[in-house]
């Protein structure tokens, strides 16, 4: 696994051993980020399901301003940390814990994001649990892009009114949807789901 292109193109990144994640393959990143184009230049970025950061850190490769990358999986972690220091960068914060808890550290400073990566586990309904959050969450610019990831064979979720569904893609057992967010949600509480 590696990192598809930008100033960091060809660098090799670290996951875990066994199945504690599923990093999103090269095939199927590099078809993501020409899906995005010129709208990760510059922009805050969320990735509260990080695996082994390759989005996130995909994204900083191509100009993306900053990154919060949250993980629950301690192994997982460690292998953002060390991918992390492998290219240098002081533009991500790492957290150790799920994405209710990511989220709630995030309310309070009143953080906007506008590129939101949510890349779960597949088959558990994460993605949908967490979109609800966050979009109550008030941690989303205006017209922020939220990418999510699931099983082709996961069942679709239900996803936050105001999301408008720009790319829906498969890709041998991955699916990838864009959503754009028209109408922001959320007073920036906690949300109380959390």
């Amino acid at each position: 696994m590696r990192i598809v292109a930008g100033k960091w193109g060809g660098r090799t990144l670290k996951a875990p051993r066994g199945t504690v994640v599923r990093p999103t393959t090269d095939r199927v990143r590099e078809a993501l980020f020409s899906i995005l184009g010129d709208r990760v230049e510059g922009r805050a970025v969320l990735d509260l399901f990080a695996g082994t950061g390759a989005l996130a850190l995909e994204a900083l490769s191509r100009g993306a301003g900053s990154a919060f990358l949250s993980e629950p999986d301690p192994d997982a972690f460690a292998a953002i940390s060390a991918n992390l220091a492998s290219v240098g960068t002081t533009a991500a914060e790492t957290f150790n814990g799920d994405f209710r808890k990511a989220i709630k550290r995030l309310v309070p400073p009143g953080r906007r994001f506008d590129l939101v990566f949510l890349d779960p586990p597949y088959g558990k309904g994460l993605a949908a649990a967490a979109s609800r959050v966050l979009a109550a969450s008030g941690l989303l610019s205006e017209e922020a892009i939220v990418v999510v990831e699931e099983a082709t064979r996961s069942p679709d979720g239900i996803f936050p009114g105001g999301w408008i569904l720009q790319t829906d893609r498969r890709y041998g057992d991955t699916r990838l949807m864009v959503f754009e967010v028209s109408a922001p949600t959320g007073g920036g509480q906690a949300p109380e789901e959390l």
